[in-house]
């Protein structure tokens, strides 16, 4: 199915045979690296970054270039569709997003653009091509995308949020308000991911980085349902490119999660992995969980608790390494490498079969 040299993701991701687990890291590609650091000084701004297919390019591919990691994600940013839509994104030093415009009645949300994912965004469909031609079929790019709920957080707040009060206040007071906004992020996204995809992305994952604060009702409501539709609307599209779905937070849903169709869950590092995959059983991959704060410790603390997921997941494919949420960027790259390598090392016993 595919010619990639190395297929060990894909293959995991569809429960196949491995040699030994894949790995990749969530923000593997950021601050926490300092030819990062430098190309962002260089460049000027996150954004300049995001926005140039050939720099989106350099910064994906610098990963892979110290680390024999398992997949390349592209490197651009879960606010890029609303900014598309009209609001005006900005990063603030020390705050992070910011919108310039925010959506808070009727008038503001009919005033939101539809963007055509190969025209307004076509800066991250370009980094794609760009990055698949520069990958040399070594491995799989993976394209991204926010859950609906959670770009609507950023819609309403205007920014990061601690309490969420304005989105809350919209739930409650005028619901009809957020579904109407979350119907058009939906449409947006599904489109975005598409493109994605044909734009040659291997794999997409949507990040309900806040799904976790809502309630069980409200989950299923507000940011499930959405997710439901666009992994229908993807797999219509392109049957055969995996979706991984991952809600932080969202382990006490991970059943609801698994029925949406979705190949793979991701997870936050407060779930065993064990209880995790009997829970789910067979129905999808997993994806994660080792806790970020980890990789300050030191390489046998690391190699200790890589080798403690390995042995709660056990034997047989389905399994993805990663952390259960981003690299922070004050972690040393030496430690990533412990990590990959670990990984890779102590997984062969995990895959006793001969794979083509």
């Amino acid at each position: 199915m595919t010619n990639l040299q190395n297929d060990r993701f894909l293959k995991a991701l569809r429960r196949e045979p491995v040699d030994k687990t894949p790995v990749w890291l969530m923000r593997q590609a950021g601050r926490y690296l300092p030819e990062y650091r430098k190309l962002r000084e260089k460049s000027g701004s996150f954004l300049k970054m995001c926005k140039t297919p050939e720099l989106a390019c350099e910064v994906t591919l610098q990963p892979l270039a110290r680390f024999p990691l398992d997949a390349a994600i592209i490197f651009s940013d879960i606010l890029t569709i609303p900014d598309a839509m009209g609001l005006e994104l900005g990063f603030v030093t020390g705050e992070g997003p910011k919108f310039n415009k925010t959506v808070s009645d009727v008038e503001s949300l009919r005033a939101l653009a539809m963007p055509d994912p190969e025209i307004e965004l076509r800066y991250v469909m370009n980094a794609i091509r760009t990055t698949k031609q520069a990958l040399t079929q070594r491995v799989p790019l993976i394209g991204f995308a926010g859950s609906p709920w959670t770009v609507a957080t950023y819609m309403v707040e205007g920014g990061s949020s601690k309490t969420f009060s304005k989105i809350n206040k919209m739930r409650y007071q005028s619901p009809a308000l957020l579904m109407q906004l979350l119907e058009k992020i939906t449409t947006v996204t599904t489109q975005y991911l598409q493109a994605q995809i044909a734009a040659g992305a291997d794999a997409v994952m949507i990040f309900d980085t806040w799904g976790g604060v809502l309630t069980t009702e409200a989950y299923a409501q507000f940011s499930l349902a959405f997710m439901q539709r666009i992994v229908d609307d993807v797999k219509h599209f392109s049957e055969n490119t995996p979706i991984i779905l991952f809600t932080k937070g969202g382990g006490q849903w991970l059943e609801k999660m698994a029925t949406t169709g979705c190949h793979a869950l991701g997870l936050d590092w407060t779930l065993d992995i064990n209880q995790a995959r009997s829970r789910v059983g067979s129905k999808v991959a997993l994806q994660g969980n080792l806790e970020p704060a980890c990789l300050h410790g030191d390489e046998n603390v690391i190699r200790q608790q890589v080798a403690s997921i390995l042995a709660k997941y056990g034997s047989g494919s389905g399994h993805i390494f990663n952390l259960g949420h981003g690299i922070t960027p004050d972690i040393l790259p030496e430690k990533v490498a412990a990590l990959v390598d670990a990984v890779h090392e102590m997984s062969q016993q995990y895959h006793q079969v001969t794979v083509s």
